[in-house]
């Protein structure tokens, strides 16, 4: 089973600059793997580990500073890495992110059983990427998916949230997986996959290694853009600490509540 997860690198919060199209600066930036990701590989980790041949590439789009978080993905326990870097990339919304990536990954030389990534990314939280990826690649996907609970070579038995609770659902495969939080943290890197992950060679791709033309990726290919961008303004609200459900059920009621 070969597996493919897209991972996204995410710049420190308390350091956030723009560029003039209103995109984040990201080059030069302090960059951490998107957590939902995390999961994500997690859960290839997972199947990895109670399946027998079964290769997990870790793949990202970015400025070079990207493999750092490639670099820890393969520390974690990813056999491979991929890095989508071209300048002719950047600006890109998650229309021209999602096809840009499913390009790239349609000229891998292994056929791919196994999409995951997070459902969303915390520097853009649109939750779009993902199911364009599935959408780009025709493939059936399940997205707020909180574990795979089941791992056949053909399906996936998968847990997801909606709305009204949780559902059990089973996918056939090749199929994307978009994950949220799950149940436990994500692994720990040790000192020998930090070893490893050093010497590993992380595979380059540019334009012209995937099959679209300028115009469909970065800024060029995006149909949508960040009319404005600013940080919210946080207002700071007087409160009073009650003690008892007695009192608080009096302030309720004098403000308009009743007693149901």
């Amino acid at each position: 089973m070969n597996i493919i997860v897209c991972i996204k690198q995410v710049p420190d919060t308390s350091d956030i600059k723009w560029t003039e199209n209103n995109t984040i600066q990201r080059e030069g930036l302090e960059s951490v793997m998107n957590p939902y990701d995390a999961y994500a590989l997690d859960a290839a980790l997972l199947i990895k580990k109670n399946l027998s041949n079964v290769t997990v590439t870790a793949i990202s789009m970015g400025p070079k500073q990207a493999e750092k978080v490639l670099k820890r993905a393969l520390a974690l326990g990813a056999d491979k890495a991929v890095l989508l870097s071209d300048k002719k990339f950047s600006g890109a919304d998650t229309y021209a992110t999602a096809k840009t990536i499913s390009a790239a990954i349609k000229t891998m030389n292994e056929p791919y059983d196994l999409i995951l990534c997070g459902q969303f990314a915390v520097d853009g939280d649109t939750a779009q990427t993902g199911p364009s990826i599935a959408s780009f690649l025709d493939m059936p996907q399940v997205t707020f998916a909180k574990e795979i609970i089941d791992f056949k070579k053909d399906y996936l038995t998968v847990k997801r949230v909606t709305s009204e609770g949780c559902e059990t659902v089973k996918v056939k495969l090749p199929a994307a997986v978009c994950m949220i939080k799950g149940e436990n943290d994500p692994s720990r890197a040790t000192i020998n996959g930090v070893i490893k992950a050093n010497k590993a060679t992380i595979l380059m791709k540019g334009l012209d290694d995937i099959t679209l033309s300028a115009d469909d990726v970065g800024l060029k290919g995006s149909p949508t853009y960040v009319s404005k961008a600013f940080r919210a303004k946080t207002r700071v609200v007087d409160c009073d600490f009650v003690d008892n459900a007695e009192t608080l059920a009096e302030i309720i009621w004098t403000c308009g509540g009743n007693d149901e």
